[in-house]
Formats: C-alpha cells, structure tokens, sequence
C-alpha cells in the first residue's frame, strides 16, 4: 500500500532571515546544514498499520509531509497505491478565512474527489464533527479542537487507502478522541492500512502491527510495536550509544542503564498462593535486591505492570510513595513492594527501574523491561467488567430527592 525508499531530506538553517538575502547576493555560505531524513525505507501492507515513534526532532513530521506531498523530498522515492490522506498540523488545508462548510469542499477537492462526491460526504463529515451550530462560520473562530474534529472527520470520510495520522489527534476531548479510534478501528477492520505517529506509547501498542523508531532522522528499529517502545525508552533514557562496556554488563538481557545501581534479584509471589499465579483481589509481594557499583545520593525504584498487550496498567515508583533512597559503591539493599492485584484474570508482566528523581529521562541506572510474570486466574470477591477493579459503592435510597446534575437524555 506504501513504499518509502531511501528517503532524505536537508535543510538550510540561517541564524537570522537576513543571512539568505547576503548569502544570494554575496555567493557566501552563510547557513549550516540540517539532515531531517537520511536513507529512511519502509513498507506498509494492505490492512497494516505501522507507528512512527522518536524523540522531538527525529525527523516524523518531516517523513509524514513527504509521504503525504506537503514537502518533496531530496532524494528517495514514496509510491502508494490508492488514495492517501492524512491529519498532521492542525490547520493544514484549510482556509482560516472560508467557513467549515466551504473548506470541506475545497479539502475534498484537493484530496482528489469529485464535487459530486464532497456534496454527498458534507453532511456526514458535519455530523460525525459534531460542528453543527459553527459549520458556516469562519475556521479563524475555531478553537484548536473544533479544527482537529473537522481535519479529522474530512480526511477519514475520503475513503482513502492509506490514512496517515500524526499528534493531532491529543488534541480534543475525550468523548471525541474515543470516537476518533473507533472510526480508525472501523478502517482497519476494513483492510485500511494507516500510518500512525504518536507519543502516545500505548495507542501504538494497542493500534499497531509494527513500530518504526526514528532517531537523527534514520530509522533506528523496524520491529514488533513492544520491542520498538522499549527501544524509544532506551533512547530517551540517554543510552543510545552504549559502550562496550555497557553491552557486555547488559548482554544476558537483564536490563540497560548506566549500571550505576542494578537489579541483582527479584521474586513475586502470593501472599496465599506462594507463586506467580494468582487470585484477582489478592495480594502479591514482589522482592528485589540492589546493589550499587557506584555512589547514587537519589535513587529511585519503579515498577511497572503491562497486560498481555503490552499496555500499562499501573505503575508506581518510591518517589511517588516518598520514600527516599541513597546508596554507596557495594551497597546491597533488599526491597519490597506488596500490591494489591485487582485485576482481570490474564497474563500479565512487570518491569523494573531505577533511576534519579521521578522518571527515567535522567540518570537511568538499569531499566528491566518485563523482568517477572504474574498470571491472574479466577475471582476472588464480585466479578467486574474491564481490566482493573476500582472501589465501588452502592447506594438505594428515594427518588425523591435533589435534582441530578445531568438527566439521561429521554428521562
């Protein structure tokens, strides 16, 4: 449905916009050059969909307007076959000063359908907007989400092949954002392949068939979305470029970091079952042992449950919990973790951090990602519906009482 082959793409960076009028009439260099792409290759199949993921200035926004015709590319070639539409920036396509109405016209247009064709899509483009009271004012009055619903809305009723989505879609509210991944559901069921960019680690969990992770504009991973994610982790937690030290401290797979501090032991058991499967609504132990090579004034210690999906689930670390830690060189620390599993029965894994501060981004000692299982089999207490229990009261009393906030529609 899509081949990108050896796409790349440079851009002229000018300290001040005078430098391009100086450098034109004085032959002199006067800007540094920025390589957004560089040799980037991938396929998307018939009915699959492929994440794009990578840190700020990774070279996506420039990938999607390539492969979307916004931008040309220096070298390296997009085919497609069928129509391709996409929703990037907010805004992109339309006329701020033409109303909704008219912009779905001249957007249809522009995506290569007939005006027969827009005049019979208008009014489920409105409907499923939800733009009704605004459709014929100017989109100049449109808050940033109203934008979004009609970028979204229009591109997704082009009935296109490929359907290419960028961060867009974090924009809005909720009821909508839902409403927007059943529709693009709706389109994989449907043998639609998509291109999907997202900081959102879970969507492209939950969304993708594969992941692409981009790094200084070349593809750094091509692979199932759960082993791109934990690549991006890796990157974001600084050891993009491990040393030959670090890959022989790491090459068993336990884990990657600065090995200032590693996990050097860990168990999870039942408090009732004694092993790693248990009952929903029991409580399990998990035990690890740490010790530090070197000093770590701040430490912290993480952990993270994800379904059999990949998804997090819940996830807490001792700085959320206020405990502080501290360790010198040879240090050797047991700690433990109780938690309550109220969960749907399934399989499930958990990973383990230790890091500085609140988060991984600085100071990542050792990541293990899904390091120990744990099986949730049968119910304990009440069955639920979902993945997790939350606690939940129950009250009957008169109906003869204060007004609700919000009536059932009909009621």
């Amino acid at each position: 449905m899509l081949e990108v082959t050896d796409l790349c793409k440079q851009f002229r960076l000018y300290d001040q916009p005078v430098d391009r009028l100086k450098e034109a009439i004085t032959r002199r260099t006067r800007h540094r050059l920025h390589q957004g792409l560089n040799g980037v290759s991938f396929r998307v199949a018939p009915g699959e969909t492929l994440g794009v993921i990578g840190r700020n200035g990774a070279g996506k926004s420039t990938l999607l307007k390539i492969v979307t015709g916004v931008m040309m590319p220096d070298r390296g070639r997009v085919h497609t076959d069928g129509r391709t539409t996409g929703l990037l920036e907010l805004g992109t396509g339309f006329n701020a000063e033409l109303t909704g109405r008219q912009n779905i016209i001249a957007n249809g247009l522009l995506l290569g359908l007939t005006r027969r064709e827009v005049d019979e899509r208008v009014d489920a483009i409105i409907d499923f907007a939800e733009l009704d009271a605004f459709i014929d004012e100017p989109v100049r009055t449109y808050s940033s989400g109203m934008v979004m619903r009609l970028g979204f809305s229009s591109a997704i009723h082009a009935e296109p092949s490929c359907f290419v989505v960028d961060e867009a879609l974090s924009v809005g509210d909720a009821h909508f954002q839902q409403k927007c991944m059943r529709r693009i559901r709706d389109f994989q069921a449907r043998g639609g392949s998509i291109l999907f960019v997202s900081h959102d680690l879970n969507a492209v969990k939950m969304l993708c068939d594969r992941a692409v992770v981009l790094e200084h504009g070349t593809v750094m991973a091509d692979t199932t979305p759960d082993a791109a994610v934990n690549q991006y982790n890796r990157l974001i937690s600084g050891r993009e470029e491990d040393t030959e030290r670090d890959h022989a401290a790491f090459e068993d797979g336990f884990g990657y970091g600065t090995g200032a501090a590693r996990v050097v032991g860990a168990e999870l058991a039942g408090e009732d079952s004694g092993a790693e499967t248990v009952a929903s609504g029991e409580w399990v132990n998990i035990r690890l042992v740490i010790q530090a090579e070197h000093p770590v004034p701040d430490l912290t210690c993480g952990i993270l449950l994800r379904d059999r999906f990949g998804q997090d689930i819940y996830g807490v670390n001792t700085h959320y919990l206020e405990e502080r830690l501290a360790l010198s060189p040879d240090d050797c620390i047991e700690l433990r973790f109780r938690i309550c599993a109220e969960l749907a029965s399934g399989h499930y894994t958990l990973t383990v951090a230790l890091h500085s501060a609140e988060n991984h981004l600085e100071n990542c000692y050792h990541w293990c990602d899904n390091l120990l299982q744990l099986q949730v089999a049968g119910v304990r207490t009440h069955p639920f519906a979902g993945v997790c229990r939350l606690p939940t009261e129950c009250a009957i009393g008169s109906a003869e009482g204060p007004m609700f906030k919000k009536r059932i529609a009909g009621s």
